[in-house]
């Protein structure tokens, strides 16, 4: 049995309908009146948790005092634990996924982890554009000596690095295996 081209467009345009009622329904849902644009998801193991940014600007540039600003109050929020957290394990794998209005402008991630030669940063996604998600990488390579490590998400346009627009921070908590 086969399809003919007219059940196929159906088909598509009801896939096509679907996937827009689905996108409102999650904006009205969530008091939004539009889906939401600037999220980041961590993902660890089978798990993952979204945010939505911890510095923003309606999409703006943040400014110096703002970046300043969103460093001091990140620095807070980690002493006192109050970022995202996830607990990991070195055999975990981790990566870090944005939304396509983020992927669309550029951004990058990394974290405070990672070996001497590195810097002490680990790079889980580098400056680009269109990617959503950085792929998963061993959380071994990327956890820092302490235990806890700071993942750092950058909304930025690869050609204009100075210009931020979101930043998210998550923490991930090592555990013995």
């Amino acid at each position: 049995m086969s399809l003919s081209t007219r059940v196929i467009a159906a088909l598509g345009a009801v896939v096509v309908i679907g996937a827009a009622t689905v996108g409102t329904s999650v904006a009205v849902a969530s008091g939004r009146d539009e889906p939401v644009s600037h999220r980041a998801t961590l993902t660890v193991g089978r798990s993952s948790m979204e945010v939505e940014p911890f510095c923003f600007n309606d999409g703006k540039p943040l400014t110096e005092d703002q970046q300043s600003e969103c460093q001091d109050k990140a620095s807070k929020a980690l002493d006192e634990g109050k970022l995202p957290k996830s607990d990991v394990v070195a055999s975990d794998r981790i990566g870090v996924g944005v939304t396509p209005g983020v992927a669309d402008r550029g951004w990058w991630a990394n974290t405070n982890g990672g070996g001497q030669a590195s810097g002490g940063r680990f790079i889980l996604a580098p400056a680009a554009k269109g990617s959503t998600y950085s792929g998963s990488v061993a959380a071994s390579r990327a956890l820092n000596a302490s235990g806890k490590t700071l993942i750092t998400v950058v909304e930025s346009d690869p050609k204009q690095p100075d210009a931020i627009y979101g930043v998210w921070y998550f923490e991930l908590d090592t555990q013995n295996a």
